[in-house]
């Protein structure tokens, strides 16, 4: 089955940094899983899968504008550290849901104080030049439900 919308397709990947030094892999894990169309992904990335199909192999680079974005420096800002308790002990590097009135952003703790944080909300890969390596693993067609409500339901169904 090739790759088209509605498809869900489960797939391997590791990604890596533009210096070739590996970031993330799903290689020693269960399979990534996204439904094509539905824009779960990175726009570049779904264009890349489009008309492929299971045991293909490719790889897909990207520049920062078509991964997470160039680096802000005005992204650092200061929160009550009342807001973060549900972290836990809060340490530098540590990657953060923060709750804001657009909705929940994971942000980066840059700097722990007695009463706030300092966080950076600039997603973890903006400014880095990102290299996919890919294999597919499974096409399928998507239930109504995951069409319905617009993701791929993994192994036991959805959880939310």
């Amino acid at each position: 089955m090739q790759i088209d919308n509605g498809s869900v397709v489960s797939f391997h990947y590791t990604l890596s940094d533009g210096s070739g030094k590996e970031l993330e892999s799903s290689r020693d894990s269960h399979p990534t899983e996204y439904l094509h169309g539905a824009s779960n992904i990175l726009p570049k990335l779904e264009e890349a899968f489009a008309g492929k199909q299971v045991g293909d192999r490719f790889q897909v680079q990207l520049t920062p504008a078509e991964g997470y974005g160039e680096r802000r420096d005005n992204a650092v800002e200061r929160v009550p550290a009342k807001y973060l308790k549900h972290a836990g002990k809060l340490q530098p590097g540590q990657a953060v849901r923060l709750n804001t009135k657009d909705g929940a952003m994971l942000v980066t703790v840059v700097k722990v104080g007695k009463f706030s944080v300092d966080v950076d909300s600039n997603h973890p890969l903006a400014g880095m030049d990102l290299s996919y390596d890919i294999e597919i693993t499974d096409v399928r067609a998507a239930t109504d439900e995951e069409k319905a409500h617009g993701h791929a339901h993994g192994v036991g169904g959805h959880n939310h």
